[in-house]
């Protein structure tokens, strides 16, 4: 099992979900509104203190469990949706997962 997590801007969101409902057996994802900055390229000089401390942009964060064998898709599928080619298109990663379980409703 792997955990892949993307930030990505809020705009992409809809359409990674709309390839992903198409995905038979999509493992799920949470998701969640963040906000951040990041390293340029470009040195920037912010022109006030009030700007260097407010310089977050809104972004999404998506967090999936995945079987292994279904991790370069998904990957792929967030990268074709998510990317443009332009600064703050967002990142997405991919750590291991030790352990999972599913919790349910135990009848008794």
């Amino acid at each position: 099992m792997k955990e892949i997590k993307a930030i990505v801007q809020p705009g992409k969101l809809a359409r990674i979900r709309e390839e992903f409902s198409t995905m038979k057996q999509f493992p799920g994802m949470s998701v969640s509104k963040v906000e951040g900055c990041s390293y340029h390229e470009e040195e920037q000089i912010p022109r006030s203190l009030r700007e260097a401390l407010t310089d977050f942009s809104p972004k999404v964060r998506i967090e999936i469990v995945s079987p292994d064998d279904r991790v370069e898709e998904i990957v792929n599928i967030i990268y074709q949706c998510a990317h443009s080619g332009r600064a703050g298109d967002g990142v997405v990663w991919v750590t291991p997962v030790d352990s999972f379980q599913r919790l349910r409703f135990k009848a008794e």
